[in-house]
Order: C-alpha cells, then sequence, then structure tokens
C-alpha cells in the first residue's frame, strides 16, 4: 500500500509541476503563433496546454471517484475484505491516473 501511494503522490505532483513548467515557457510559443512559418508551434502548444488542464481535471474526477468507492467500504463486516476492497481501489487509482495524460492528449490532439 505504501508503495502505491507514493506512485499515487509521485503521478499527481508530476503531473502538476508539468502544468506549471509548460505555462512558464508560453510567451515562446505565443509569440512565434502570428507568423505564417512558425504559427503551427503556437497551435500545437496552445492544444497541449489544454490537454494539460483537461488532465488535470481528469485528476479531480478519479480521486472523487475514488474517495466516494473508499467511504463506501463498509466497517462492520469483515476486515481483510475490507483491506482488500481498499487496494484494489488503490490499484484503480493509480492506473487511471496513468491513463489521464493519454486521454486528455488524444482528446486534443496534442501528440
Amino acid at each position: 500500500m505504501w508503495a502505491l501511494t507514493i506512485c499515487i503522490f509521485i503521478i499527481t505532483f508530476g503531473r502538476m509541476i508539468e502544468i506549471y513548467l509548460v505555462t512558464s515557457v508560453a510567451p515562446i510559443p505565443m509569440a512565434a503563433m502570428m507568423g505564417k512559418e512558425w504559427g503551427g508551434m503556437g497551435q500545437s502548444y496552445l492544444r497541449s496546454l489544454f490537454a494539460l488542464g483537461f488532465q488535470a481535471f481528469l485528476i479531480m474526477i478519479c480521486v472523487a471517484i475514488y474517495a466516494v468507492l473508499i467511504r463506501n467500504i463498509g466497517t462492520g463486516g469483515d476486515v481483510s475484505t475490507a483491506i482488500w476492497t481498499c487496494m484494489g481501489y488503490t490499484v484503480l487509482l493509480c492506473f487511471t491516473l496513468f491513463k489521464t495524460g493519454s486521454l486528455a492528449k488524444s482528446v486534443f490532439a496534442a501528440h
């Protein structure tokens, strides 16, 4: 469980740092966006920026769904079942966090 927790934090914080880094270089592609030859770079940058924003939105949705699923684990029944269910939901969260990047990039065609 500790490894999964560390993996989830690394994914989440890594994605947020990626968003900050991409927005910090915004003046360069935005300045080239109006040019005839370099206009594609600005459009590509905007697609990737929107994809990163959508990815952050997807991360929030995944974590919210995870919180609802964890809250609904019964505490009055078998403790072993509750632990395995919690571990299964955590593995599912880790998997969905890995997939948010490719899903967001495919929606905005920002490959």
